[in-house]
């Protein structure tokens, strides 16, 4: 019986964009169990072979410990089932905030959790907007970095906006909100103004002035940002834009992480409506201001270009 060259597997935080994977590539969803121990160990063990396949692991890492732990632990079960090449599908890629050293006696996390995707065996990754591009250089394997912009912004322009401006929420932000404008000129044909937002924060999570360089009066305001944590920083935004004179304000951001006080502080905020992409479980019943838009597709575009041994980037996923 002929089998597919390759598998998907979903860990804990995974299974839903998995599964919207798999059913773009016509293909199910493989099996496997996680056991649990009382002290809160766990081990990962496939159901069936993965013997001289290439297997995808699909695993988000947010909340970070726990579902890194189980991503390294299914790469290692995947290496040690004779599996042909382990890709590390990571939606949302944790510990990226800490990407160098700000300041003195800190750790590189984002570099640390690199050493252990590849001290776990993995021989390829696929992820989702790393906080920062030189993200990719800390691993010695291929890895193929994806931009939900692609889908925020057709979600955009699908709304029509009468005067469409796009903001930086911060200076470090800007490069990511002129991408975004030059997104939404490819599909409105209208040249997209941007403005920036500059803020002062004196401890993480915590953002004390803000202020709004550019024009907003009587603009559709977007708001665009790698993520949205406690959401303090697009509140703010939000606020300030609306002190500004903008007529609407919405948050488009690639990851919707939203701990803490987060569903309360927009549901609260001057915000139309936060949307971002299902690289992180989220349930809108939490906060019906939020839209959630799938990346499903470009993930599956990439395995099959791997698969296929064609060039991701031709892809124009970027």
């Amino acid at each position: 019986m002929e089998t597919s060259p390759f598998k998907v597997f979903a860990g804990s935080k995974g299974e839903a964009i998995a599964q919207r994977v798999c059913d773009l590539l016509h293909c199910q969803l493989g099996k496997i169990r996680i056991d649990r121990f009382s002290d809160g160990e766990f081990a990962p063990s496939f159901d069936e072979s993965v013997r001289g396949q290439s297997v995808y692991l699909v695993q988000t890492t947010s909340p970070s410990s726990d579902n890194l732990m189980e991503l390294l632990l299914m790469i290692d079960a995947a290496k040690r089932a004779s599996a042909y090449k382990v890709i590390a599908v990571i939606p949302y890629f944790g510990w990226a905030r800490q990407d160098r050293k700000d300041k003195p006696r800190v750790s590189i996390g984002a570099k640390l959790v690199a050493n252990m995707i590849q001290t776990a065996g993995a021989d390829r990754v696929i992820t989702v907007d790393l906080h920062a591009d030189q993200i990719q250089g800390f691993f010695d394997i291929p890895v193929d970095h994806l931009y939900g912009a692609n889908t925020l912004a057709s979600y955009i322009e699908s709304l029509h906006l009468k005067d469409l401006i796009v903001a930086s929420p911060d200076v470090g932000g800007t490069k990511r909100a002129a991408a975004f404008c030059k997104k939404m000129h490819v599909l409105t044909d209208k040249e997209v103004p941007m403005v920036i937002c500059y803020k002062h924060r004196p401890d993480f999570n915590k953002v004390s002035e803000m202020r709004v360089l550019g024009d907003v009066k009587d603009k559709d305001v977007v708001i665009v940002d790698d993520m949205s944590d406690t959401a303090g920083t697009l509140c703010k935004a939000a606020e300030v834009m609306k002190e500004n004179g903008a007529r609407t304000v919405r948050a488009a951001v690639a990851h919707g992480i939203m701990s803490g006080p987060a569903c309360q502080r927009i549901m609260d905020s001057e915000l139309e409506e936060l949307i971002f992409t299902d690289t992180i479980p989220f349930d809108t019943a939490r906060c019906p201001k939020v839209k959630i838009v799938s990346v499903a597709d470009p993930i599956a575009q990439t395995i099959l270009a791997i698969q296929q041994h064609r060039s991701v980037s031709e892809l124009n996923i970027k």
